[in-house]
């Protein structure tokens, strides 16, 4: 699929959203300082870099801007926020187009009737056709901008083929590029960056977002995020709710999978990585980092508990195989309940009753 730089006719996406708080500050900074055509903005997942990018791509191309930040009133952020700007370009995987919002009714039509996996990575064709539209005129004479989000998602072919317009761009065009970990792009991308480095936010600031959304539960799944909010917000939005992810530390040492039912492999490999992870944390006396800390069943063996983490790792290097799931989830936590012995399955089950009282 190639890039994204017409309308479709869809319902405006959240670039018009108000801006995350943790952003704003950042955002301001970037705008005042940055130097060259090429932005690579880079923090862990879940602190929002893509909304991040999708400022800075409004804010250039604002006709209107105050102190260097979009206005959102004028005719150009209204098509920005109306995904029709002629002059923005944004290259997504297909894989992601639905979750972030850009995913237009015709093109879900396609992928249903096409029944093809959606790819994870951006492929050249994509990449080729941006930098051909990179060279026409700009439509509204301001600047015209390229998103590429997340930039690691690019294979070599297609880094490649970006590498001479990053260093000598169409006059007036500007690129964001977004990655969760910078170090994973080719050395020659990154040199021709300016680089910009986004924080996790104070967990208070979280918490409060995310009670702002509705969201239920919240330093519940903040903790079950890693303190990521957005991915926090993500659990929440996919119906894991603070009471299904309590439930899930006991439920593994029983060998039970029911709470895991229906959730995508990758997500299930993730979450019984986090409570491995915080098993050992409560078998060498520590707290855990994921899960409320008396949700933990304690007494796991550790050197089981490392050969578990061992598979789970081997298998995530390979989430998106196209497994037979409910086998490999079986699989999974069947090998993590045997190390829990029974007396810790027992005690975890009358915590869990009196819990229920």
């Amino acid at each position: 699929m190639g890039p994204d730089h017409r309308g479709d006719g869809v319902t405006p996406v959240a670039v018009s959203a108000p801006l995350p708080p943790w952003l704003a500050q950042p955002l301001a900074e970037a705008l005042r300082h940055q130097r060259g055509h090429a932005m690579l903005v880079h923090g862990p997942s879940g602190v929002g870099q893509f909304e991040f990018a999708l400022a800075l791509a409004q804010a250039w191309l604002c006709e209107s801007p105050l102190d260097l930040q979009a206005c959102g009133e004028c005719a150009s952020c209204r098509l920005l926020q109306s995904r029709t700007h002629p002059d923005f370009c944004l290259l997504i995987p297909e894989a992601l187009r639905e979750s972030l919002g850009w995913a237009g009714e015709s093109e879900t039509r396609d992928a249903d009737s096409k029944k093809a996996k959606p790819s994870r990575e951006l492929k050249v064709e994509a990449v080729r056709e941006a930098i051909v539209w990179s060279h026409k005129t700009s439509s509204r004479g301001r600047a015209k901008v390229i998103v590429i989000h997340p930039a690691q998602a690019m294979n070599a072919i297609s880094a490649n083929a970006l590498l001479k317009t990053l260093e000598e761009p169409p006059e007036g065009v500007r690129l964001v590029l977004s990655a969760s970990d910078p170090e994973l792009l080719l050395p020659t991308i990154r040199s021709r960056c300016q680089r910009w480095a986004l924080a996790l936010p104070p967990a208070e600031q979280s918490l409060g977002w995310l009670q702002a959304q509705g969201v239920e539960g919240a330093d519940v799944l903040l903790a079950a995020a890693g303190g990521r909010p957005m991915d926090a917000a993500a659990l929440a939005a996919d119906g894991v709710d603070a009471g299904a992810w309590s439930a899930v530390p006991a439920a593994v040492a029983r060998g039970d999978t029911r709470p895991l039912a229906g959730w995508p492999v990758p997500r299930v490999v993730d979450t019984l990585h986090k409570l491995c992870h915080d098993a050992m944390l409560v078998a060498l006396g520590a707290s855990p980092r994921y899960f409320p800390e008396a949700s933990v069943p304690a007494g796991a063996h550790l050197a089981m508990l490392s050969a578990w983490a061992k598979n789970l790792t081997r298998t995530a290097r390979h989430d998106e195989h196209p497994w037979n799931a409910p086998l490999l989830i079986e699989s999974l936590v069947l090998e993590g309940a045997r190390a829990w012995p029974p007396a810790a399955n027992a005690r975890q089950k009358r915590f869990a009753t009196l819990n229920t009282r």
